[in-house]
């Protein structure tokens, strides 16, 4: 295993994304179709939060309900704001694996957004974690 490689070798470069104010019926949609657990939350290129499959799955109402009359009292009492994580712990694509590994291993958290200049550039995750570790035996 290399000590020093840089965090942009695993990361998922310009990740998907869900924008300040998308309504979450939407946010759950674009997980769903992608297959990811985590969105960060931007406004233009600015990170302002991350928003999980968990935080959605927490305010959802589908227990049996039909989909769209699920999505409709979804959209119409909560934002994604109110469920976005915005106290977010980030890192840079310079950042080195085994740093970002000890800081997911820390937290109760799986991804972490990376970012440069301000911008979002990437996400890592612990799965993108686990991928490189079997690539190394």
């Amino acid at each position: 295993m290399r000590r020093n490689e840089p965090v942009s070798k695993i990361m998922t470069a310009s990740p998907a994304t869900a924008h300040h104010g998308m309504p979450l019926s939407e946010v759950r949609g674009r997980m769903a179709e992608l297959g990811c657990h985590h969105l960060p939350v931007v406004s233009g290129s600015k990170l302002l939060g991350m928003v999980t499959s968990t935080d959605v799955l927490r305010v959802s109402y589908d227990y049996g309900q039909p989909v769209a009359h699920a999505n409709a009292v979804l959209d119409n009492t909560r934002t994604l704001e109110d469920i976005m994580q915005s106290d977010l712990t980030t890192v840079t694509s310079h950042t080195t694996i085994r740093e970002a590994a000890e800081v997911l291993a820390k937290n109760a958290f799986h991804a972490l957004p990376v970012v440069d200049n301000e911008q979002l550039v990437g996400i890592v995750t612990t799965t993108d974690l686990l991928r490189y570790l079997l690539e190394q035996y």
